[in-house]
């Protein structure tokens, strides 16, 4: 089979696209024929050695996937080949063929798109993760989304929306504030030409942040949480990591809440079906849409992770076998 291939832990233009053996799977795993793969940062991390799991080299990056089901281990009851699925896994995705364990492999409706599909794990299943069950937000609520234009923030937007909040969407430019809109924010925020803290605390002041990002625009948004906010940390696109001073959740009582999805979803499986069982149902009735802007071939992966290493991708990117 063709894949994208990790010999070595570094910058992402050391990948080699070329062949592999089609993988095997265990009694309670299933094989896919991959039609598209979605492209997510924790992907660039894995390849640079960065991330929290470091797999055996060589290895294909690539953490979610749709496509069909073309072989079932001896314990799996709930597939069988011809299936029409989504499924995520740590590594594995980026290839024609991947390997995906039961409990994190869902039935995708026959009429929906399989390239949609193939986005809503990681990022539509991180922002319900944490929306819904890390920051338990109520209707009413107000919601800051960092990064609003990518494609954990675009979810959060579109999820916000749907459980009720006032989303304000914070971004670097005006081309993504728009792309925000779009999504569904009800507020506009550009951080480069306004002081984000007293922006914020303009509106009102907020509840939630969903801060996929990091750097300077983490600590400006929890200074304008309103007493009881929650926090919500998802990862550090930036590229840094802010030191927040510890004072500031004690004299706001404010929360600092880690949302980390793999840990969910390897740790406490049934309940993570339950939300993408919930989202699928949003997709299938056009509550939610995901917003993909981009479609890489599977051979053009070094440059749709580059793109999206570079922050220069709008909502999500795909790959296509």
């Amino acid at each position: 089979m063709k894949a994208l291939v990790c010999h070595e832990f570094g910058p992402i233009n050391h990948l080699r696209f070329g062949e592999m053996k089609i993988p095997t799977i265990t009694s309670e795993e299933l094989l896919i024929k991959v039609s598209y793969c979605g492209v997510n940062f924790p992907d660039t991390l894995i390849v640079e050695g960065k991330y929290q799991f470091k797999p055996e080299l060589p290895f294909v990056p690539g953490g979610e996937v749709s496509g069909v089901v073309e072989q079932v281990g001896d314990k799996v009851k709930d597939f069988k080949p011809g299936d029409k699925v989504i499924a995520a896994m740590g590594w594995g995705g980026f290839a024609e063929f991947a390997v995906a364990s039961a409990h994190n492999t869902f039935h995708f409706h026959p009429k929906d798109d399989l390239k949609k599909g193939s986005v809503m794990l990681e990022t539509y299943g991180t922002a319900m993760h944490a929306l819904k069950d890390r920051a338990q937000l109520s209707k009413g609520e107000a919601l800051v989304v960092l990064g609003a234009a990518g494609g954990t923030g675009t979810a959060a937007v579109q999820l916000g929306k749907v459980l009720g909040a006032t989303v304000i969407a914070v971004a670097g430019s005006e081309d993504k504030l728009a792309f925000a809109k779009d999504a569904g924010a009800d507020h506009l925020i550009n951080y480069q030409n306004t002081d984000l803290k007293e922006s914020l605390k303009d509106h009102g002041g907020v509840d939630i942040v969903f801060d996929p990002v990091g750097g300077d625009a983490s600590e400006a948004a929890f200074r304008a949480l309103k007493p009881g906010g929650r926090h919500l940390v998802v990862g550090f696109a930036s590229g840094t990591i802010p030191n927040l001073p510890w004072n500031l959740p004690l004299l706001k009582s404010a929360s600092i809440v880690g949302v980390f999805w793999g840990h969910f979803w390897r740790n406490q499986p049934e309940a993570n079906r339950k939300n993408i069982e919930q989202l699928l149902k949003w997709l299938n009735h056009h509550e939610i849409d995901p917003r993909i802007t981009k479609t890489f071939k599977l051979s053009e992966g070094i440059e749709a992770l580059n793109m999206l290493k570079g922050r220069k991708a709008l909502g999500k990117i795909v790959l296509s076998t």
